[in-house]
């Protein structure tokens, strides 16, 4: 009879043990699971850029710069003439290219009536090179046809002086349908190249 009570005690007790530890975890499964209702869910994208390519997009830094060439025309001063500079804004990313709608500019001549140019009518740019600080300058052989010493000289320095608008300390070289001018015209005005502003003024005076 007292071992029927201890088995029943038992029995009873480990009862009350499982009963227990059911109602724990129980408890512990309400309480993630309010905890879980509580909390943010996070999850990771399937595709790990996918946040990235979702960012807008910052607007492009690539930009051409503006470059301001100039064109130089003739115009009366006293009883000579003078160069007298245009400015030609450019977009553009390399100095050949202003250089280049400048030349184009120049060899279209005048728009300006109180301009004028010595440069032969027909005169096409052939090539135009921009090497550190030296400018080829290649052109037809219209470049070299009619007008006295004057008019040579002239269109020389509306040559040089464009060709070095974007650098004033340029070295400037004539080619004519891809040869040395060294002798420009009938009266033979010797080009002593490369030419600089600083040798044009002092060489051949307008």
């Amino acid at each position: 009879m007292n071992d029927e009570q201890k088995s029943n005690r038992i029995s009873s007790g480990v009862v009350a043990a499982v009963s227990a530890a059911v109602i724990a975890v129980s408890g512990g499964v309400a309480w993630l699971t309010t905890q879980s209702q509580k909390a943010p869910i996070t999850t990771n994208p399937a595709n790990p850029n996918q946040s990235i390519q979702q960012q807008p997009t910052p607007p492009s830094t690539t930009q051409q710069d503006e470059k301001t060439a100039q064109v130089y025309w003739l115009k009366p001063k006293d009883k000579n003439v003078a160069l007298v500079p245009k400015s030609v804004e450019v977009a553009a990313t390399q100095p050949n290219q202003a250089l280049e709608r400048a030349f184009q500019a120049l060899l279209e001549g005048p728009s300006d009536s109180t301009d004028s140019t010595t440069i032969p009518k027909g005169t096409k740019l052939l090539g135009l090179k921009v090497n550190g600080d030296e400018v080829h300058v290649n052109l037809s052989n219209s470049f070299t046809s009619g007008g006295g010493s004057t008019s040579m000289v002239a269109r020389v320095g509306q040559v040089v002086y464009t060709a070095s608008s974007l650098n004033p300390k340029a070295k400037v070289y004539i080619d004519v349908d891809g040869k040395r001018l060294d002798v420009l015209g009938g009266e033979g005005v010797e080009l002593e190249q490369p030419l600089t502003r600083e040798s044009f003024d002092k060489n051949y005076p307008l």
